[in-house]
C-alpha cells in the first residue's frame, strides 16, 4: 500500500498579494466565525478582509514581504524525507493559503497514494485549528472521489522528544546566561472564552503542557526566577483567554524575560512580528533590560525526530 505523510498547518501569505486571500479564507472558516448563517459569515469575512488587508500587508512588509511559515515548512518536509524511508512520500497542506488541500489531494491521488498519515502541526488540540485542518483535508479528498485511508493525530504536546526540542530552543535564547536572572513567559495563541466554555480542550492542554515543561526544566536544573503563562493575538471585543501577554509583562517585577511561543511549531507573523517587534516595543517602554523570544521548533533535528516517531507510532 502506497503511503504518504501530510503535515497540516494554517498557512500564511507567500507574498503581499496573498494577504487578502489569507484573511478571506480564514474568516470564512466556520470553525473561526461560528455563526450558523453562511451568508452572515461571508458578510463578516468580507468586512474584516476589507478593513484589515492594508494593515496586515504592512505587518508582512516588516518581516520580509511574506510569512516565513511556508518556506520553513518546506524545509521541515525536506528534512523529514531525509529521515524516513524513500518509499514514503511527505507533503504538506495549508488551510488558508497555497498549497491548499485541493491541489495536494489531487497530486497524491495521481501518485497512487492509498493511505495518508495526517499530522496537524499544532501541539495542542483546538477545533479552530486541528479539527478545521483535518476536516478540510477529509472533505476535499471525498469531494474529488479519492477513497484514501486516513490516520490522524490530534495533539503531541506531551511527546518527550518534542519537549526536549523546546528546551533546546529555551537554552539557545538563554545563550549561556543564568536562568535564575530571567522570568519565562509561555505565550499561547489566544482563543475566545466562549469557545473554551463550549468544551474546546485547548486551554486545558496548554496548561498541562506548561506543567510538563516546568518539570523538565527542573530536572535540567533550569531554575527561572518565575514561570508564567499568557495569551496573545486577541481580536475583537469579546472576552478571550487571560491573562494577555501585555498584562503579564506589566505585572513582572523582574525586567529580564524570555518568551516561549508554546502554541506554534513554525515561526510566522505572530512570532516574527507580534512577539519580536510589537511586544518588544511594549517591553522596551516598560523598562525591560532583556526581552528575548525563542525560535519555534521549525526544522530542528529533534522536531524532525518527533515527527518520525509519530509516524512510526501511527503505523
Amino acid at each position: 500500500m502506497k503511503e504518504a505523510i501530510v503535515l497540516l498547518n494554517m498557512g500564511g501569505p507567500n507574498n503581499l498579494a496573498e494577504v487578502e486571500m489569507f484573511l478571506h479564507n480564514m474568516f470564512n472558516d466556520p470553525y473561526i466565525i461560528r455563526t450558523k448563517s453562511t451568508l452572515l459569515r461571508r458578510f463578516i469575512a468580507g468586512l474584516i478582509t476589507l478593513t484589515r488587508t492594508e494593515k496586515s500587508q504592512e505587518i508582512y512588509r516588516q518581516i520580509g514581504g511574506k510569512s516565513p511559515l511556508v518556506d520553513l515548512t518546506r524545509s521541515l518536509v525536506t528534512h523529514l524525507k531525509e529521515a524516513l524511508s524513500p518509499d514514503i512520500i511527505v507533503d504538506f497542506v495549508m488551510r488558508y493559503t497555497p498549497p491548499m488541500a485541493d491541489e495536494v489531494c489531487v497530486r497524491l491521488q495521481e501518485q497512487g497514494i492509498e493511505k495518508v498519515y495526517l499530522i496537524p502541526l499544532y501541539p495542542q488540540y483546538s477545533s479552530t485549528t486541528t479539527q478545521s485542518s483535518l476536516d478540510d483535508f477529509e472533505e476535499t479528498a471525498h469531494k474529488i472521489g479519492w477513497n484514501v485511508i486516513t490516520v490522524e493525530i490530534k495533539h503531541f504536546f506531551a511527546n518527550p522528544t518534542y519537549n526536549r526540542c523546546l528546551l533546546e530552543r529555551i537554552k539557545e535564547a538563554l545563550g549561556g546566561e543564568r536562568a535564575e536572572s530571567f522570568d519565562i513567559i509561555f505565550s499561547a495563541h489566544g482563543l475566545p472564552q466562549k469557545i473554551v466554555d463550549q468544551g474546546d480542550p485547548y486551554q486545558r492542554q496548554v496548561i498541562a503542557h506548561v506543567a510538563l515543561l516546568k518539570e523538565m526544566m527542573k530536572n535540567e536544573t533550569l531554575h527561572f526566577n518565575g514561570i508564567h503563562l499568557a495569551y496573545q493575538s486577541k481580536v475583537g471585543p469579546m472576552k478571550w483567554l487571560e491573562p494577555s501577554l501585555e498584562t503579564a509583562l506589566k505585572e513582572l517585577e523582574n525586567k529580564k524575560v524570555i518568551i516561549v511561543p508554546i502554541a506554534f511549531t513554525i515561526d510566522n507573523s505572530e512570532t516574527d512580528f507580534e512577539l519580536s517587534i510589537e511586544y518588544a516595543e511594549v517591553a522596551h517602554e516598560l523598562g525591560y533590560e532583556e526581552y528575548r523570544v525563542c525560535r519555534c521548533p521549525n526544522d530542528h533535528p529533534l522536531f524532525v525526530q518527533m515527527l518520525s516517531e509519530l509516524y512510526l507510532k501511527m503505523k
